[in-house]
């Protein structure tokens, strides 16, 4: 372990749910953790609402872009501790092999961008998936990890997803 760990975010399109994850994390993890999103097809841009729901609450911004994954398996790119996806879609696909061999968990966050509606209905879509994200994230971080072998760790982070539901309920 390099004094923190990485965790990549991937979604298929990298303009939303990894963006808010990459961005909450990295403010959160303070010098443990340290956040990095990817999609397996990424859009090429980040939906406003995105930006909009981080600022609300002063999350920055500056230097979040949707990106391909496969800047994460070029030399020099930073070897990952864990790869969690947050979508379905991505979840379905054949993922790379990560160098690093990473722990990987999956966190079914619903899709804001499919929402329709007025402003303030997409507004509240996105809010809730970096609320949702927010609860996970902060579950993540107060694991003591240094404690747990592979596949506790593994079971504990894919956990996450249904523990953070049922507070949520």
């Amino acid at each position: 372990m390099q004094g923190h760990y990485n965790v990549l975010f991937v979604c298929t399109g990298n303009s939303a749910r990894s963006l808010l994850a990459e961005a909450i994390t990295n403010h959160r993890g303070e010098d443990r953790f340290r956040g990095y999103s990817a999609g397996s097809r990424p859009k090429g841009f980040i939906y406003p609402q995105t930006l909009e729901v981080l600022r609300a609450v002063t999350l920055p911004t500056e230097g979040l872009r949707s990106k391909s994954w496969s800047e994460f398996l070029l030399p020099g790119a930073p070897i990952m501790d864990f790869v969690i996806t947050v979508c379905d879609q991505v979840a379905g696909e054949a993922c790379p092999a990560w160098p690093g061999a990473p722990i990987t968990a999956h966190w079914n966050i619903p899709d804001p961008a499919k929402a329709s509606g007025d402003r303030e209905t997409v507004y509240k879509a996105f809010l809730l998936a970096r609320n949702l994200l927010q609860q996970r994230i902060s579950l993540l971080m107060n694991l003591r990890i240094e404690a747990l072998d592979r596949l506790a760790l593994s079971s504990r982070i894919e956990g996450l997803d249904s523990a953070a539901s049922s507070q949520s309920a």
